[in-house]
C-alpha cells in the first residue's frame, strides 16, 4: 500500500508541476529532482553519451547505464532491442522494481535516455520521466555534480517482463502500414539520409514517409531542453500529424534516433507510437522499395 501512494504522490506532483499539460507528464527538471536527490525511493539513471563521462562528473546519486546495454546486433548486421532476458538483468542491476520512481538523464537531449524510456514503457513502468536538458541544462543552472560514482541497489527485478505497451513495429507491421491509410510514418534522419545518394546503390527513404528530424526537437543553445510545445506541433502538424491519436512509425538507421522521438511524441501526448526496431540497417537489405528525394 505504502509503494502505490509514494507512485501515486509522484505522478501527482508532476502534473501539478507541469499544470497537468501533457506535454510535460513524462519530464521533470532541476527545480524538481534538486530537493529530491537524497529520496531513497528515487532512482537516478545516467545516460552520458560518452562512456568516461560518468567518472568525470555526474549528478549526486545517479547511476549510469551505457546505451549500448540495450541494444543487440542481430547475424546480419541489424542493431534491434536487447530482449527482455537481458532488459530484466539490466533492471536488476540498476535496482528497478515495477514500483520504483525513476528518472533518466544523459548529455545529448535525450538521444540516449529516450532508449530506456521506450523500454520502461513497453513493460508498462509508469513513474518514469526523462529530466529536461539533462546534464548540460544542470550544470548552466551552476547544480552540483561530483565524481564518486554511486553503487546500484541491485536486486533481483520481480516476476516475467511482458508487453504491456505495444511500441514496437516490425518490418511487417511497417508494410501493411504503409496500405492501411491511418498510420503516419516518420523518417528522423538528416536531410541527406531521407534524400539520398543517386550514386549509392540503395539510398533514400521509404515511401510514403514523413521527414522529422529528431535534433529539430532540441534546443541546443538552451541547454539541450526540448522546444516549446507549440513549435513542435507546428511541425508535426506540417505533416498531417495534429491528432494525437493518429499511430505513428519512427524509424532512423538503427532506431536510436527514432528513440529520442518517441520519447518527445510521447510527450506531447501522442498515445500510439511505435519504433521500427530493424529500421533502415533493416529495410535496405531488402528488396522493397525506397524512394529519393525530398518528396514522402
Amino acid at each position: 500500500m505504502e509503494a502505490v501512494i509514494r507512485r501515486i504522490l509522484f505522478l501527482a506532483v508532476i502534473l501539478f508541476i507541469y499544470g497537468g499539460s501533457a506535454f510535460a507528464s513524462v519530464a521533470v527538471d532541476g527545480g524538481w529532482l534538486e530537493p529530491r536527490l537524497d529520496d531513497p525511493d528515487l532512482i537516478l539513471i545516467d545516460m552520458s553519451s560518452d562512456p568516461t563521462q560518468y567518472q568525470r562528473f555526474h549528478i549526486p546519486g545517479a547511476v549510469h547505464i551505457p546505451y549500448k546495454y540495450l541494444t543487440a546486433t542481430r547475424r546480419d548486421g541489424v542493431s534491434v532491442r536487447a530482449g527482455d532476458r537481458q532488459l530484466k538483468q539490466i533492471l536488476g542491476y540498476l535496482g528497478i522494481t515495477p514500483e520504483s520512481q525513476i528518472v533518466i538523464y544523459d548529455d545529448m537531449g535525450g538521444l540516449e535516455a529516450g532508449r530506456l524510456f521506450w523500454e520502461l514503457e513497453r513493460i508498462g513502468h509508469e513513474n518514469l520521466a526523462l529530466l529536461d536538458g539533462g546534464l548540460v541544462k544542470w550544470i548552466l543552472d551552476g547544480k552540483r555534480v561530483v565524481a564518486r560514482e554511486s553503487e546500484p541497489r541491485s536486486k533481483a527485478y520481480p516476476g516475467a517482463l511482458g508487453e504491456v505497451r505495444a511500441n514496437v513495429a516490425d518490418i511487417e507491421q511497417v508494410q501493411a502500414a504503409l496500405k492501411d491509410g491511418k498510420t503516419r510514418l516518420l523518417d528522423v534522419r538528416s536531410r541527406e539520409e531521407y534524400a539520398g545518394d543517386r550514386r549509392a546503390k540503395r539510398s533514400g527513404h521509404i515511401p510514403g514517409a514523413g521527414w522529422w528530424p529528431w535534433e529539430e526537437s532540441v534546443r541546443f543553445d538552451q541547454g539541450f531542453v526540448l522546444r516549446e510545445e507549440a513549435q513542435l506541433r507546428e511541425s508535426l502538424a506540417a505533416l498531417g500529424l495534429e491528432d494525437p491519436e493518429t499511430p505513428v512509425i519512427l524509424y532512423c538507421r538503427t532506431g536510436h534516433r527514432a528513440s529520442q522521438s518517441y520519447y518527445v511524441l510521447r510527450r506531447l501526448g501522442y498515445r500510439d507510437v511505435k519504433i521500427y526496431d530493424g529500421s533502415m540497417a533493416e529495410w535496405s537489405r531488402t528488396t522493397l522499395p525506397l524512394k529519393e528525394g525530398m518528396e514522402p
